[in-house]
């Protein structure tokens, strides 16, 4: 069957909607350096709560993107790494969090030209 995002009922968008989120973005990112704990994922993206981290691993997983392995210890470890898929689609998201660093300010600028053009009319 083929795929076309562009169809209100594609599959796909879904899909894109999971990998498109910013918090997705940043945990394939940081799977992206190698396999990692759960508490070491919270403790290295600032500003991503429990529950947050909890939901957005569950739904990579789930894409097939993410591993989740756990390990019998006292308190159990969990750790979370990228399958094969999530290796593919994170070659492209380096890529793409260094656009944005990259161009922040010209991205800045142009929210303040519009902000202002929008408030003066």
């Amino acid at each position: 069957m083929g795929y076309d995002v562009y169809n209100s009922d594609c599959p796909a968008r879904a899909v894109l909607d999971h990998v498109g989120d910013k918090w997705a973005l940043l945990l394939l990112h940081r799977l992206g350096q190698g396999a990692t704990r759960f508490n070491a994922l919270r403790r290295d993206i600032p500003g991503l709560s429990q529950k947050v981290l909890s939901q957005v691993l569950k739904r990579l997983e789930r894409d097939g993107l993410v591993s989740r392995q756990v390990f019998a210890t006292v308190p159990v470890t969990v750790e979370y790494a990228l399958t094969s898929l999530g290796e593919c689609l994170t070659a492209n998201v380096g890529p793409l969090l260094r656009w944005a660093e990259a161009n922040m300010d010209q991205i800045r600028a142009a929210q303040t030209e519009y902000d202002t053009r929008l408030s003066s009319n």
